[in-house]
């Protein structure tokens, strides 16, 4: 076995360990699913349950928020975002890839913070956010 051969050997082991630890972190929920860039650093990229909104009358939700997500890259990041901001008490999120906005209708108050904190802890970033 020559040079080269331990060579390639090499670069093929290395593209093995890289794809394992983003496999591993993409399962885990700590890296993204296409970039594989790190989540949420402080919240480890917290996966939040997928919420069923029983409530989709617009007329029970007098409170309203149009957001700006950044980070997002595919279906699978508009889920998590989707379950983050649906996970506010009382809250309906409608998330599209196109653009990265988020529509978000509440039955009580939207504060910027706890909309922040949600979509921080899910491992994307608030971008902009207005009360509508």
């Amino acid at each position: 076995m020559g040079p080269a051969d331990i060579a390639i050997i090499a670069v093929v082991a290395a593209i093995v360990v890289v794809a394992v630890v983003r496999l591993v972190g993409t399962t885990r929920g700590t890296r993204d699913c296409c970039s594989g860039a790190k989540k949420g650093a402080a919240s480890g990229g917290r996966s939040f349950p997928a919420v069923e909104v029983a409530d989709k009358d617009e007329s029970h939700y007098p409170y309203a928020a149009e957001l700006g997500i950044g980070g997002m890259s595919c279906e699978h990041c508009v889920a998590a975002v989707t379950n983050a901001l649906d996970s506010l008490d009382g809250a309906w999120a409608t998330v599209e890839l196109a653009g990265g906005h988020a529509h978000v209708r509440s039955k009580t108050p939207l504060t910027e913070r706890a909309c922040r904190q949600v979509v921080e802890q899910a491992g994307y970033r608030l971008v902009s956010f207005r009360q509508a």
